[in-house]
């Protein structure tokens, strides 16, 4: 708002001599993609692409993202390999490239190009059985892809998710919505053939502690309550209770699902806070709208990091977590080493 522009006008730039203003253009509901490629100059080969859960806009550091994508459409990903390719030649890069696009009514944008490696690099070389760092190495040493026996793109039969590690616990009242700057603190992943299994395997990895039954508290922005249905439906089939405020509990219960109403902070007491503290819920989806109701949600959001009871922000996370729940409630996963699944694709 105007009020909030005056004061970084005023005071953030200050921080830099030259005082640099850059203006950007948010893409609302595009879903981000990071790409990591390597190119020795000549060829390009694709390492990974992975799809974001949490739209663009979240910083991708703090995103959980999927190798191969799962939702985005061959046309699309072919799209977003070609122009990889195309911008890793016209760079000349000599080694590892990475590459963050964002998609938006089957439209391809080109966030940022980094002609280095990334924090993706890592995950992308344990998800697909090739040690990229090692190899972009060798190529700026002189060496080519051919010599090195990576010429083409590694596409594992198995999902790899990586999921952010946040040190929300360790700084009381702080509020743990997602944005454009960074928070996480490390990260982690999970594979598996199944999607749900992999998500879970990620949460658990990454200190997430999933119900395997209990209360759910569902409490979500206007423009999401349509896209929650669906998901609150599966919650109440996999045997969930459900607690909701006001506005979220008449959109669940015109549908006819089963939800308990419960009160926001200000319609007084027992409210959501009080239930929280409780121990009285076992699972947070919230997903906030507007300056107003984003302040008078974050006393929820922080109360549940004091509590230690997951919550989760974005409507993209919360399917993810849903996809979870279900692999949880199907029985305990499948435990592999990292060797056994590259064997399967003769890595």
């Amino acid at each position: 708002d105007d009020e909030t522009l005056d004061r970084y006008m005023l005071d953030a730039v200050e921080a830099s001599p030259d005082r640099p203003i850059l203006v950007d253009k948010f893409l609302e509901e595009a879903i981000e993609v990071d790409v990591d490629a390597i190119c020795d100059g000549t060829l390009v080969v694709i390492g990974g692409v992975m799809e974001h859960i949490e739209e663009a806009g979240i910083h991708s550091g703090d995103s959980t993202c999927v190798l191969p994508p799962h939702t985005l459409s061959p046309v699309i990903i072919d799209e977003i390999k070609r122009a990889t390719v195309a911008m890793a030649l016209e760079l000349h890069v000599v080694g590892l490239m990475n590459v963050q696009f964002a998609v938006r009514d089957d439209l391809v944008y080109v966030l940022e190009v980094n002609p280095r490696a990334s924090r993706t690099a890592p995950f992308v070389s344990k998800a697909i059985g090739v040690p990229l760092a090692k190899l972009a190495a060798k190529i700026m040493c002189g060496m080519t892809l051919v010599e090195l026996g990576f010429t083409k793109e590694i596409i594992p039969p198995y999902f790899s998710v990586k999921v952010p590690v946040f040190p929300f616990n360790k700084f009381p009242g702080v509020d743990i919505l997602l944005s454009p700057e960074m928070r996480s603190t490390g990260e982690v992943m999970g594979i598996d053939p199944d999607l749900g299994y992999a998500f879970l395997k990620a949460y658990a990895a990454a200190g997430l502690k999933l119900p395997k039954r209990g209360r759910i508290l569902v409490t979500v922005k206007h423009a999401d309550k349509r896209h929650i249905v669906a998901e609150a439906r599966t919650l109440t089939a996999l045997g969930y209770d459900l607690l909701a405020t006001d506005g979220t509990w008449r959109a669940l219960k015109s549908n006819g699902i089963a939800v308990q109403r419960v009160n926001k902070v200000q319609e007084g007491r027992p409210h959501i806070v009080d239930l929280i503290k409780n121990r009285e819920i076992d699972l947070i989806l919230n997903t906030p709208y507007g300056k107003q109701q984003r302040a008078d949600d974050s006393s929820i959001r922080s109360a549940a990091v004091a509590a230690g009871i997951p919550c989760i922000t974005t409507l993209a996370g919360i399917r993810a977590i849903v996809s979870a729940l279900g692999a949880l409630r199907r029985g305990p996963a499948s435990i592999r080493t990292l060797q056994e699944y590259h064997s399967e694709r003769g890595a």
